[in-house]
């Protein structure tokens, strides 16, 4: 095995670490037994340079733009399969066959209601109540609901816990959206798909046989997608460090549902398509841009740049090529439209940008397409939920089995008061 030494400057003692090899991407040094050895933590603020776990789900390289699901490129899955593909193959390692596909279909149909008594929580929130608060409650309120999910032991329970989280979430999603309009709830049709049945009951009225566009089905579905998983992000982390703990999974969920709702996590969409609208015409985008790189003004670009990728961000680039292939279709609002490839030219073009590894990211192009969906910003976070809450529940299943994960508990560089007297 190979190692890598640490020498103690101030008494010259050395230390050795084992390297750890990944299947892809940069080694990992196994600092577990570093404190025990050397008396001294590692310092990472951020945990930029930090591995919390190994994981077999997603795969993702910053500097050459690259993502994976279980080794499938991000551009195969979201172009020649559907999110419910994806989520089959998140959960169970492998791509549907026909037959494995249809049967997972019929049981998240089936698992898409929601017990009556939820009715009654949304009821009880405020009407300005923000989508994400309820959501995060509604989630969390489930447990209550299936107490017996806290202890799943076997294979199937788990699954079935699985699939019932993630056919219950849109249709708890668009009795968000429904109670802060103060308009009836409209439950599941059994005889539309995942991402059909989210849009119908976002729109439908009681007694309605709404149609939906299948344009507008692939653009959505295109982008639950995108967002079904991203590695150790904040939202995963969090679901991660809840789940460590042995709450109940639908605990650590709702816990990732606050995290997400961020401004700089999942937020970042429903920043974007507001900051267009506050740009107001391609006219006043300079002036905007100049503002940018003015060091004494603290407004930033939102949209640009990412934690991770440090080239394009490989979901933006397809989420691109489906906004200039549907924007006539699904109705894209021209003057947003003009704003963003007004900003989007500077930015691929500027040095200041480029130096930074501005590039748009995926926040930027989604704003547009679910702002053309008429799917109101407040929900737009929601949006990501429902598409990211199959990666959550992978991430927990892999946490759950695997043997060498102890509960989160990160140290700290002490720098208060040595001690004090009364």
């Amino acid at each position: 095995m190979n190692t890598v030494t640490l020498t103690d400057n101030r008494t010259g003692k050395t230390y050795e670490f084992p390297i750890l090899e990944p299947t892809i991407g940069p080694d990992v040094i196994d600092v577990r037994s570093l404190y025990k050895e050397t008396g001294m933590f590692t310092y990472d603020p951020g945990f930029t340079s930090t591995a919390s776990c190994s994981s077999a789900i997603t795969y993702i390289d910053g500097d050459l733009g690259e993502l994976r699901y279980r080794g499938y490129d991000i551009s195969d899955l979201a172009t020649k399969k559907s999110y419910l593909d994806v989520c089959y193959l998140l959960l169970n390692e492998k791509l549907p066959s026909e037959c494995e596909r249809a049967a997972f279909d019929q049981e998240l149909r089936k698992r898409a209601f929601v017990h009556e008594g939820l009715k009654g929580l949304f009821n009880a929130f405020p009407d300005r109540a923000h989508p994400m608060a309820m959501m995060s409650s509604a989630v969390s309120a489930l447990s209550t609901f299936y107490y017996e999910h806290l202890s799943v032991k076997t294979d199937d329970e788990t699954q079935i816990m699985a699939r019932r989280i993630i056919a219950k979430i849109p249709t708890l999603a668009a009795f968000t959206h429904r109670r802060s309009l103060g308009i009836p709830y409209i439950y599941p049709d059994i005889e539309r798909s995942f991402t059909e049945n989210f849009l119908y009951m976002m729109r439908a009225y009681p007694g309605e046989n709404l149609e939906v566009r299948d344009v507008e089905i692939r653009a959505l579905d295109t982008i639950f997608t995108l967002h079904a998983d991203h590695e150790q992000n904040a939202s995963t982390s969090t679901v991660r460090c809840v789940a460590s703990t042995g709450a109940h999974p639908y605990a650590a969920l709702s816990a990732g549902i606050n995290a997400l709702w961020g401004r700089a996590h999942g937020g970042a969409n429903e920043s974007v398509i507001a900051q267009l609208e506050l740009i107001g015409s391609v006219e006043n985008v300079d002036a905007f841009i100049a503002r940018v790189k003015d060091p004494n003004d603290d407004f930033k670009l939102m949209g640009f740049g990412h934690r991770v990728y440090k080239n394009f961000d490989p979901r933006a680039k397809i989420l691109k090529k489906l906004l200039d292939e549907l924007k006539d279709d699904l109705g894209v609002n021209n003057n947003l439209l003009a704003i963003a490839h007004r900003i989007e030219q500077i930015a691929l073009n500027d040095d200041y940008f480029i130096q930074r590894r501005l590039y748009p990211n995926i926040d930027f192009y989604t704003g547009l397409i679910l702002t053309a969906l008429k799917i109101p910003k407040s929900m737009f976070t929601i949006i990501f939920v429902i598409g990211r809450c199959v990666g959550w529940i992978a991430q927990w299943i892999e946490l759950k089995n695997d043997k060498e994960i102890k509960i989160s508990r990160p140290r700290q560089r002490y720098i208060g008061e040595k001690s004090r007297n009364l």
